[in-house]
């Protein structure tokens, strides 16, 4: 890599079409925030024809809080959505990939390496649309990786792009672009980003390129705000911030466990702990366990990538921080049973939030996942209600554990806590604090029991009406057993 070449402060914004293959939670939001604000033609292709057709209509494939609005400002306009990918990618000089990349489940590496084989359908799409009469910026189709993807994934992109091209005139750069938004709060984070963080070749065609999608974003991102770095940094440093964020989940998971056994309070400590400057009052709230698509998926490739590059300690460290992760989705689940006299055979239990975490329908990872195995496997009659996640979604995820018939999906969270014999909040969704209590334990068998995951309801006044409360990280308040008493 040259480090002598000049940066192209001076270039020209690009001003030509951009298409993104891949419509899930990042494409699709992006794409909509990037039209919206540049006013140029961007088109988001899948092969997913179901997928497509959702984006096409009155009720978009995901739920994010502000989506909806951007999407129809500009859909039809310079906003489109199709499943002809080869057209999207040759009008297009700057192609984005944001393609699922699972863990694999098969072959080396299962359980830990990226499954690649989506991102690699995209690259031979891209290759073979990408020749001469094709859109291309300055003789180059530039490459977009917005996909987590495993560091140095970007190598392999140009390798395929260049072999599959056919002696054709495009120069490929893969550039790294990978996505911080967090869902629930995507729309805000588009909108307003704390960073965008570009990676490319440090040469002058990789500069050019870099500079390209830079003038994208700086139509509505302050320059101060974009960073600009080599391909291996940028794929490295989101691994790095998603294994930091849920590093500390875990951690403040494993204090919740230490609270509950020594009768101090997590919040408490939190407070104190959060004062300090050098820790920060983000993610300290204890809960369930973490979930979404990410978190788990980026530290099994970060783990993986320790372990080839012969740095097993390491690998191990990270390890711990799933490991903690998979305990904490158990012990909540145990927590249920033993505090019900050890059986909840055939009892009802209401389950309150199926999807990972408030003010998204993904249940990708979620915690709801194992407790409600749990709960099954229990041989409860478990009954959910989440207010965006639908039934179908629900039993895909926990078909698994072949326990359909025990499984009903509520209409509202009254329906669910009806005849229960305890209630149990997995999601941190608003609405949960704002119910009729008193109504609510009125129709259920007593004791009534309540669960609180994420310390979300207000526990002094159930008790008052009469629950029996158990929270994660907080006192006992109540046990059956004389002794403990």
């Amino acid at each position: 890599e040259m480090a002598d070449v000049e940066y192209p402060k001076d270039q020209e914004p690009y001003t030509g079409n951009v298409c993104c293959i891949g419509a899930g939670y990042v494409g699709g939001p992006t794409m909509a925030m990037m039209a919206y604000k540049t006013g140029l033609k961007f088109t988001v292709v899948d092969l997913n024809q179901q997928r497509i057709d959702a984006w096409n209509s009155d009720k978009l494939p995901i739920y994010e809080p502000g989506l909806d609005e951007i999407v129809k400002a500009v859909r039809g306009k310079n906003l489109f959505f199709s499943t002809d990918v080869a057209a999207a990618v040759r009008e297009s000089a700057i192609v984005f990939v944001a393609v699922n990349t699972p863990t694999k489940e098969y072959g080396f590496g299962k359980g830990c390496a990226a499954d690649l084989t989506y991102w690699e359908g995209a690259a031979r799409s891209i290759s073979g649309n990408s020749g001469e009469g094709t859109a291309l910026y300055k003789g180059m189709k530039i490459i977009v990786e917005k996909s987590t993807v495993p560091v140095s994934t970007a190598d392999a992109m140009t390798c395929v792009l260049q072999n599959n091209n056919g002696g054709g005139a495009a120069d490929f750069q893969v550039l790294s672009n990978p996505e911080f938004l967090a869902e629930g709060t995507a729309v805000e984070d588009l909108t307003l980003p704390d960073r965008v963080l570009i990676g490319g070749q440090q040469t002058r065609e990789g500069l050019s390129a870099v500079e390209a999608l830079a003038s994208l974003y700086a139509r509505w991102v302050p320059r101060s705000n974009i960073i600009t770095a080599n391909v291996w940094s940028a794929e490295l440093s989101k691994l790095i911030a998603n294994a930091l964020l849920a590093q500390r989940i875990s951690s403040v998971n494993a204090f919740s466990a230490i609270c509950e056994a020594s009768g101090a309070d997590i919040d408490h400590l939190m407070t104190v702990v959060s004062s300090d400057p050098g820790v920060g009052a983000k993610f300290l709230k204890c809960s369930p366990g973490f979930g979404g698509s990410c978190f788990q998926k980026d530290i099994l490739n970060l783990v993986y990538l320790c372990e080839t590059a012969g740095l097993p300690h390491v690998a191990a460290y990270w390890m711990q921080v799933i490991k903690m992760n998979d305990h904490q989705k158990l012990r909540f689940g145990k927590l249920v049973v033993q505090t019900m006299f050890n059986t909840i055979n055939s009892k009802k239990i209401a389950v309150l939030g199926f999807a990972f975490k408030a003010d998204t329908g993904d249940t990708r990872e979620s915690p709801a996942i194992d407790i409600c195995g749990t709960l099954l496997g229990e041989n409860a009659n478990v009954c959910v209600f989440d207010p965006h996640v639908p039934e179908s979604q629900m039993r895909y995820e926990l078909k698994k554990f072949n326990n359909d018939s025990r499984l009903s999906c509520a209409k509202d969270e009254y329906e669910a806590c009806d005849g229960a014999h305890a209630i149990v909040v997995i999601t941190e969704w608003k609405q949960f604090k704002a119910l009729d209590f008193e109504r609510i334990y009125k129709a259920m068998a007593k004791p009534a029991f309540i669960f609180d995951g994420r310390n979300i309801l207000p526990h002094d006044e159930l008790q008052r009406i009469g629950f029996t409360v158990t929270a994660i990280g907080k006192p006992k308040t109540w046990s059956w057993r004389q002794d403990v008493h």
